[in-house]
C-alpha cells in the first residue's frame, strides 16, 4: 500500500422476491443483512478482479486468529500451521483452500465502519502513523477502503 490508496468494492445483486403475493407477506423479510450475502463481485481500484464468497470459519481460520490475537497493529507472515497427516484416499485436509505447509500473510489494523444505508457500508483503515506525523507529507486519509454495496 506504499504506492497509494487501495479501494476494494464488494458488490452483490439484490435477490428478487419470488412473486407479488410473497412481497405482501409480512413473514418474509425483504432484505437480509448486508453481511449475510453469500456471493460478491470484487473490484480493486476500479478493475473487476473476481468473486468473493461468504463461508464459515475453518480450523485454519481459528488458528490464524489465535496467532494474531496478541498483535494490536501490524502486518507479517505466520509460519505454516501444524497439519495432521492425510488419511489414505483423502485428497485434502478440509482447511478451507489453504495449501498445507504454506505461510499465511496477515494485516491487523483498526478500521472505521460507516453505514450508508441497509444496502451499503464502508470500512476505512485508520493508520495510526498518519496521526503521529503532523506537519509531514504523509496524508491523513485512509490507505485501504473496503466498500460493500448491494445493487
Amino acid at each position: 500500500m506504499s504506492s497509494g490508496m487501495v479501494r476494494i468494492l464488494l458488490e452483490c445483486d439484490r435477490v428478487a422476491l419470488p412473486s407479488p403475493a410473497a412481497a405482501t407477506s409480512k413473514s418474509i423479510k425483504k432484505h437480509s443483512p448486508l453481511w449475510d450475502e453469500p456471493l460478491w463481485t470484487m473490484y480493486c481500484n476500479g478493475h473487476r478482479c473476481g468473486y468473493a464468497v461468504s463461508r464459515r470459519c475453518t480450523k485454519l481460520d481459528l488458528h490464524v486468529l489465535s496467532m494474531v490475537q496478541p498483535v494490536s497493529v501490524g502486518a507479517g507472515v505466520l509460519p505454516p500451521p501444524p497439519s495432521p497427516p492425510l488419511l489414505p484416499g483423502k485428497l485434502c485436509d478440509g482447511s478451507g483452500g489453504a495449501a498445507a505447509g504454506s505461510e499465511v500473510m496477515y494485516m491487523r489494523a483498526k478500521f472505521e465502519r460507516v453505514v450508508g444505508s441497509k444496502d451499503s457500508e464502508a470500512l476505512y483503515l485508520i493508520n495510526p502513523d498518519s496521526m503521529r506525523h503532523k506537519g509531514s507529507d504523509i496524508s491523513g486519509g485512509p490507505e485501504l477502503c473496503v466498500f460493500l454495496l448491494r445493487m
